[in-house]
Parts: C-alpha cells; sequence; structure tokens
C-alpha cells in the first residue's frame, strides 16, 4: 500500500518537474518509510517507491518499510540504482540539495548520466512541516516526558550542585523513561552564564542568587520535544523579578495570539514589541521560535526574515529571552502546535516564577 507521505512526495515531484527523488537524508528517510536502520537510500518514481540497503538491513527493511520495494543495493550503491533509473526509463531524477555534499553530487552526476540530475530544495521537508495525527501523539508524549523531567529537577536544583551534573540527570531520567536520547546538548546556564543563549552545561557550581535556565528535551520515538524554563535559587533581586516577569508576559502574550495565517515574522514580532516596550529590544537576540519535530530545529520559524505562512498543523516553539552580559538572562519556552483557531501546548509545566531556597 502506497503511504500517504509517498503520494504526496509524488504531487512535489511534478511541481518540481522530476520525474524521480533520491533522498539520501538519514531523518527524511525515516519519515518516508519508516526503516530506522543507519545506511539506506531512497528512490521514488510516479510508479514506484524503493528502498536500497545493505545486507545488514534487508530484513529490518522489509519489516518496517511498509509498501517500499527493498534491494538489496551493490558494492557500489550508484551501480543498483543507475539500473533502476534505466528500467523506469528516468531522464531527470531529483537530488536533496541541503543533503548531498559536492563530493557526492560529482560521483552521483557521473554515474547517472545521461539521466539529469536536478537539485531540489526543501522537497521532503516541506512534507515534513505538517505533522499528522500520528506525529502529534508521538510529540505529546516527547512533550510530557520534558515535563516530567522538568518538575523531576525541582528537587535536584540546589547550591552546590554543578550544571554539567544537573544536565547528566536529566540526560538520564529522559533514558530512563523512554527517550532514545536528549534532542540536543542540554543547556544548564545559571548565574552570570544565564546570559548565554546557548549555554551548554559546564562545570560551573550552582550558587545562591543564581538564575538558572534549563533548555533541553526528549528525543522519543523519533521525535524531538524542546523546553526552556528559568529557576531562581534563593532570593532574587528586583531586576531578576523584573526580566523574569517580562519574559513571562512576551510568551504568554505570544501563546494567546498566535495564529494561522501569520508569517514568521508577525508571529515574531508578538514577542518581540513586548520586550522592546520594556526597553530590552537590544538584549533579546534570537527568533521568537522555530519549527520542531523529528529535528530539534526544522521549518519554519518565527523570526524577523520569515515570510511564510503558518498553517494548522505546524509545530513550533515560543520562546523569547533576555539575556544581560555580566548580570544573566531568562528564557521560557513551549511547543505548541498550531489549530485551525489559533494554536495549543504540547508543554504544560508550570512557568510561575520558581524559587528554590
Amino acid at each position: 500500500m502506497v503511504s500517504t507521505r509517498v503520494t504526496r512526495l509524488r504531487e512535489a515531484m511534478e511541481t518540481h518537474h522530476v520525474e524521480a527523488v533520491l533522498v539520501t537524508g538519514d531523518v527524511n528517510r525515516r519519515y518516508l518509510t519508516g526503516f530506522t536502520g543507519t545506511s539506506g537510500y531512497v528512490l521514488v518514481t510516479q510508479q514506484k517507491a524503493y528502498l536500497l540497503t545493505d545486507f545488514r538491513y534487508t530484513a529490518q527493511a522489509a519489516e518496517q518499510a511498509k509498501g517500499f520495494e527493498i534491494v538489496k543495493h551493490a558494492p557500489v550503491v550508484t551501480d543498483t540504482i543507475k539500473e533502476l533509473l534505466a528500467a523506469e526509463q528516468i531522464n531527470r531524477l531529483g537530488f536533496e540539495e541541503d543533503n548531498v555534499v559536492y563530493s557526492a553530487y560529482r560521483i552521483y552526476e557521473r554515474a547517472f548520466a545521461p539521466c539529469e540530475f536536478v537539485p531540489v530544495k526543501g522537497l521532503v521537508e516541506g512534507l515534513r512541516t505538517f505533522k499528522d495525527a500520528d506525529e502529534l501523539s508521538i510529540m505529546k508524549q516527547a512533550a510530557d516526558l520534558a515535563d516530567r523531567t522538568f518538575v523531576h529537577m525541582l528537587d535536584v536544583i540546589k547550591p552546590g550542585v554543578t550544571e554539567h551534573d544537573m544536565a547528566l540527570e536529566m540526560e538520564m531520567f529522559m533514558r530512563k523513561n523512554g527517550a532514545t536520547s536528549s534532542s540536543f546538548d542540554t543547556i544548564v546556564a545559571s548565574g552570570v552564564r544565564s546570559s548565554l543563549p546557548h549555554g551548554v552545561a559546564s562545570d560551573k557550581v550552582i550558587e545562591s542568587g543564581d538564575l538558572v535556565t534549563l533548555d533541553f528535551g526528549a528525543l522519543l520515538g523519533g521525535y524531538c520535544s524542546d523546553i526552556t524554563r528559568t529557576v531562581m535559587v534563593g532570593t532574587p533581586d528586583a531586576k531578576q523579578r523584573e526580566i523574569y516577569d517580562i519574559v513571562l508576559e512576551a510568551q504568554l502574550h505570544t501563546l494567546e495570539h498566535l495564529r494561522p495565517g501569520m508569517t514568521g515574522r508577525e508571529a515574531d514580532a508578538l514577542a518581540r514589541d513586548v520586550i522592546t516596550r520594556y526597553g530590552y529590544g537590544e538584549q533579546f537576540g534570537h527568533s521568537t521560535g522555530h519549527g520542531l519535530g523529528m529535528e530539534v530545529h526544522e521549518a519554519p520559524n518565527l523570526s524577523l526574515r520569515s515570510d511564510t505562512v503558518l498553517q494548522p498543523g505546524m509545530v513550533v516553539t515560543v520562546e523569547p529571552g533576555i539575556y544581560i552580559p555580566g548580570f544573566g538572562g531568562v528564557r521560557i519556552e513551549d511547543d505548541v502546535i498550531m489549530t485551525e483557531n489559533g494554536n495549543r501546548r504540547l508543554t504544560e509545566s508550570s512557568k510561575d516564577f520558581t524559587i528554590i531556597s
């Protein structure tokens, strides 16, 4: 049975005027086929859908890649692909320009001649932008695990613990509870380091008086979650409380008004305008959010440069922040699904200003 994803890919192939497409990216291969092995190539024509792999994975591929013809490729994979192209009489073959390095391109171009080798951009990624019900179910599970991890960490965060130990504890908790791994290198940034938007965990020791930013996610069932919470260890001063309240206001304002039909630029402005109004616009240097799915950063973006129109079925993050060098910073992030009338949160843990004594 041909999957909906393959059908949609074939429609996209017509738009790009190619008779077939060669998919070499690992994530895109898994998205189309369900195959979780580490070696394989997907060739889709208007009539056939092939998954080529080596002898290690043929049995696994047959079990996972329903609707695909499994082909054990020759020692030189381009030999097998060329045979299939000839059998299917393919004259224009699309390839993923963002996933093929130049050296591979040269090899493919020579090997597949006289078939024209045509670069296409975002062919599969465009399909991945819209999540179906099964994907959303998995993403909700990944988000729930992130929420549970944050709650767990509230009993771990205290003076004397290092950022690195906290990151390790989060990783262990997520893996023990079903995650394949974390979605990305866990960010734990405390004290003045919380002014680093991507302050990956260090050996710094948590101290009383520190803002502590936790930015992490669970990779579960092939899909990512991505959440940020900032907590206070000890008694906050007036400025720490101020910037927390501003970021929270910006985040809640964005969640309230984020809806389909907006461009990424308009969505970004929802948070940016709030922070700018309070005089901290220069301290909010990154985008308000990004797409989320099988990769932690994918389309669409909620950014100053994005004209992409948000549509139901897209999943994005909403993550405004304020970062003051030499002082500290705050970021608050949730994952949300774009719905017909607005959005719905996937991550649901508390965003109250948590103070840990």
